[in-house]
């Protein structure tokens, strides 16, 4: 089979972590599949922020998890790479480009042996005013809209198989 039909029909979400960090070599590439993803219209209106300190990760968490109604989850399952996905709130595919971003990070890291999944929720984490005050903390300027969290690490468990894909999906005109 083709090498990169194998991965996209292989590659899982990973909800645990070993506390290992992802290679600085291995995140380069990651990152830059991020910013080869399409955008409408050319336009690349994705930014994306590599969160790899502990105490950054635990605000994010709290912040992601309090949307849920629980801050004291553990929403990124001990990634210890967290990527949030951002676009230009004036894009007008903002949503489409970080999305296509989001799915070129975890395909790229699992065509590298790193586990990854898509976390949700940024869209309020980065709406609400502690979310844009770590923003500015961090020196990102401008109007953003969070589109998700790729955590990124070593899977702590065995990846599971797929599940059989649903019959009917597929319509030929």
């Amino acid at each position: 089979m083709n090498e990169v039909l194998n991965c996209l029909e292989t590659r899982r979400s990973c909800r645990a972590y070993r506390p290992e960090q992802v290679p600085e070599e291995a995140l380069q590439e990651i990152l830059r599949a991020g910013l080869y993803a399409p955008s409408g219209m050319g336009r690349q209106s994705v930014k994306l922020l590599v969160v790899q300190d502990p105490a950054a990760i635990a605000a994010l968490e709290r912040l992601n998890g309090g949307v849920l109604g629980s801050p004291d989850a553990h929403p990124f399952y001990g990634a210890p790479t967290v990527c949030v996905v951002l676009a230009d709130a004036a894009a007008f595919t903002a949503v489409e480009d970080g999305s296509l971003a989001l799915g070129n990070l975890m395909n790229a890291a699992h065509s590298l042996g790193i586990a990854s999944c898509w976390i949700h929720r940024a869209r309020e984490v980065f709406a609400s005013a502690e979310g844009k005050a770590l923003l500015q903390q961090w020196g990102v300027e401008g109007e953003w809209i969070g589109i998700g969290h790729c955590i990124l690490g070593y899977a702590a468990e065995p990846e599971k198989p797929a599940a059989p894909r649903l019959e009917g999906r597929i319509v030929r005109i």
